[in-house]
């Protein structure tokens, strides 16, 4: 022995005290003349590390705690529990965990995950037979996946969503695995193909609101909803619609001297999203906001008694309903007269119920009722729907076929798929139908199989809490240690 020297190690907290353990450790001469380390230091591998200050069961802890917590976050809880350690030093603990092995997959799920939303992507991989994150991609390039997927010779089925990187991804790296498209992600797609043929069709739809409306019984005191309104909001409105409208003619006749849509978007100053978006749906869109809820909301009655009575300033208006318990501004009331001004009530026997809101429905609102079972609409939808396809009947026999998918996904039988096709690529859900017939074995797949990506979307939104948690500083190689080994 050549002498022996004291290291002060951090340990755990004793009776909610910090605890330092002081460990005598030895020096041992070499009698080995060839070996160039004359001194050599006696190890404690089950108690410290080598040149470590702190304990193996101390850093145990602390390690869990990061894993659990972060670093700012773990910090704060271990200087609580008399175990002080700097987030920085938590996270380098994290990084040096070693990952266990999972069991090689045979179900697999793949999805996309943002790190930046519209900007950067990882691809996330689950076992749906566990229920567990397999693996966290630094990005979404099929040469990535493909390069996972062969690395993982035992994986036979896949679920997928409708992105077709993953389709190629899944043929260069698994060629003999099942492909499932997520049956969540073709009803949306259904849902989106009905609502583009509803906008093709937007004055038959207002055709048929208005018959609706004509149609209907009124009631004389039936409560009347007075909206947000204006001279110049109105003059506003119009002029952004006026902008939409001659975006969308410019837009349209570059469309029709063949210009594509990647060269006319920036020709209108929009994205080539926004205008393929546009030119599916036949014009610009209809902006309405939905109905919300008012602070006037239950002094509506009192406003229209005072109204009546031949109360027409906002301040008298506003002192009536503040002494009921109204809280908000008199530049709220002020609204509402100038609105109940713009549109006087007419006469009760010649006012429809719906002549308030005699606008068409949105699209979405339009499709939504179109791809309805018939027993689950009330007595007034179901008469929409008939005006609507009795004006267009091109939108009845989408709206059958899109319940008739929507049967098929549910139902768990393909067998009258190929049917279902042939007749939708003669209909207005034709893009929809090419879309599926080149993804045909994953839809079929989708219909007969039990798996779908619907676990991997519960896993990206913990993935995402995670690196929220870490306050930007959740890189890919942290962030996936804490995923995998949490």
């Amino acid at each position: 022995m050549h002498s022996h020297y004291t290291r002060s190690l951090a340990d755990l907290p004793c009776q909610g005290r910090i605890a330092m353990v002081q460990v005598q450790a030895r020096r041992f001469r070499c009698a080995n003349t060839d070996c160039p380390r004359r001194i050599f230091t006696e190890r404690l591998p089950e108690v410290v590390r080598p040149w470590a200050r702190r304990s193996e069961r101390l850093a145990d802890v602390q390690r869990h705690l990061g894993l659990a917590l972060g670093g700012a976050a773990g910090a704060r809880l271990a200087d609580r529990l008399a175990m002080p350690v700097s987030g920085t030093t938590l996270l380098r603990l994290v990084g040096r965990t070693e990952l266990p092995t999972p069991p090689q997959p045979r179900v697999v799920g793949i999805d996309e995950y943002a790190k930046r939303r519209g900007l950067t992507y990882g691809t996330i991989l689950c076992d749906l037979e566990r229920g567990q994150i397999i693996d966290l991609l630094p990005d979404r390039d099929a040469a990535t996946v493909a390069a996972w997927l062969k690395q993982h010779p035992s994986v036979q089925v896949i679920a997928r969503d409708r992105a077709s990187v993953f389709g190629r991804a899944i043929r260069d790296g698994a060629p003999a695995a099942v492909e499932i498209a997520d049956r969540w992600h073709l009803l949306r797609n259904l849902g989106d193909a009905l609502r583009a043929a509803v906008g093709r069709h937007r004055e038959a739809i207002t055709t048929a609101t208005a018959a609706v409306v004509a149609d209907s019984a009124v009631t004389p005191d039936a409560p009347r909803v007075v909206g947000t309104t204006g001279p110049a909001l109105d003059a506003l409105r119009r002029q952004r619609r006026d902008q939409r409208r001659a975006c969308y003619t410019a837009m349209h006749r570059l469309h029709e001297e063949g210009v594509p849509p990647r060269l006319i978007a920036p020709a209108v100053g929009m994205s080539q999203r926004t205008v393929e978006r546009w030119l599916t749906a036949g014009g610009a869109p209809e902006h309405r906001r939905p109905p919300v809820a008012s602070l006037l909301d239950p002094f509506r009655s009192d406003l229209e008694r005072c109204w009546d009575a031949g109360c027409r300033k906002a301040t008298a208006l506003w002192h009536e309903i503040r002494e009921r318990g109204f809280k908000g501004s008199s530049q709220t009331v002020a609204r509402w007269a100038a609105a109940r001004r713009a549109a006087p009530l007419p006469d009760p026997a010649t006012l429809s119920a719906g002549s308030a809101a005699i606008d068409r429905p949105s699209q979405r609102r339009c499709a939504w009722l179109l791809g309805c079972e018939p027993d689950t609409m009330s007595a007034g939808e179901h008469t929409f729907v008939e005006r609507i396809t009795d004006a267009v009947p091109a939108l009845g026999v989408a709206a059958d076929l899109a319940r008739q998918f929507a049967a098929m996904i549910r139902g768990g039988d393909a067998t009258d798929l190929d049917n279902w096709l042939t007749a939708a690529r003669a209909s207005e859900l034709v893009s929809f139908a090419q879309g599926l017939t080149r993804d045909l074995a994953a839809v079929r797949a989708a219909i007969t199989e039990p798996w779908s990506t619907s676990p991997v979307e519960g896993q990206i939104n913990r993935v995402k809490t995670m690196k929220r948690q870490m306050y930007g500083r959740a890189g890919h190689d942290l962030l996936r240690v804490r995923v995998l080994a949490a």
